[in-house]
Order: C-alpha cells, then sequence, then structure tokens
C-alpha cells in the first residue's frame, strides 16, 4: 500500500513552515562577563563573515544584567575592523530603564535582556571578516551586574 498524498502534502507543509522559520542572522553571538564584573580591558571580540553586500543589514547591541545594575543606561564603545583593515569607533548609548526605574528590555528570572537597534538598513562596503569590540565606557571600573553582551547582524527586511 502506498503513501497517500493527503500524507505527503502533510510532510510537505510541515516542512516548508520549519524551513521558512529558520533565522537569517549573519552573527548572534553574546560573550559572558565574567563575575558579572566588565572591566575596561575585557572587551570580547565577535566577527561576522559576510558574503552579500547587495543586501542591507541591521546591527544590534545585545546586553543582559542582574536587578543588582545601579545604573538606568550604559555607554558602550563599537570598535569595528572592516576587511579594507580600516577601523571606525562609534560610542553608544542603551536606555536600560524608565525613569521611574522599571527595568526595560524582557525579564528571565533574575536576568534582563536588552536588544537595541544600533544601524539599520546599511549596506556593508566589503565582503569577508568584519570584527567587533565592545567595550564598556562608564565611568565605573569595573561595571557590576553585567553577564553578557553581544552582537546581532541581520538583513533587513
Amino acid at each position: 500500500m502506498g503513501i497517500k498524498w493527503t500524507t505527503l502534502l502533510g510532510i510537505f507543509l510541515m516542512t516548508s513552515g520549519a524551513l521558512s522559520c529558520t533565522d537569517t542572522a549573519v552573527l548572534d553571538q553574546n560573550v559572558a562577563i565574567t563575575d558579572r564584573a566588565w572591566r575596561y580591558e575585557d572587551q570580547p571580540q565577535l566577527t561576522a563573515h559576510i558574503t552579500d553586500i547587495t543586501r542591507p543589514y541591521n546591527i544590534y547591541l545585545n546586553l543582559r544584567h542582574t536587578p543588582g545594575y545601579k545604573y538606568s543606561n550604559v555607554f558602550i564603545l563599537l570598535h569595528q575592523r572592516l576587511p579594507n583593515g580600516r577601523d571606525t569607533t562609534e560610542r553608544f548609548e542603551l536606555e536600560l530603564a524608565e525613569p521611574d526605574g522599571r527595568w526595560l528590555g524582557r525579564s528571565t528570572g533574575s536576568v534582563y535582556t536588552h536588544q537595541q537597534l544600533i544601524k539599520e538598513a546599511i549596506r556593508l562596503p566589503d565582503t569577508g571578516n568584519y570584527v567587533f569590540t565592545l567595550e564598556q565606557n562608564m565611568r565605573e571600573n569595573p561595571l557590576l551586574e553585567i553577564t553578557d553582551v553581544g552582537i546581532r547582524i541581520e538583513p533587513a527586511e
């Protein structure tokens, strides 16, 4: 007895649905901060390999912290090395709390997760490896209660 067409159609639809939900991010990586104490000299590096320069990309900064973090924001220096060897540095501020002290972001137990769009629909000039280095730029060193930092790069829609 052969397989019924309705069974084949069901398998095809489930497979198509699963494939359409795949993540298209070129890079989505976080780096844990040792002992929840982000020091100036602790500068996580993340590498994205770009093969398609015809598409625009969105770049996000990721940050996770505990409720013990004592500021409503954080300043981060984003150092970027392009495939052609050129270096750039930009400073970004992430708002982490409302003026009344309520945390923004998603709460998962005792950690708050933030993802902020910092570059929207940008075109990257060259194919190859882009190296991103994250440096905390607050007055406090170490910056306590930061658990993870990272970058997400995805094609813009």
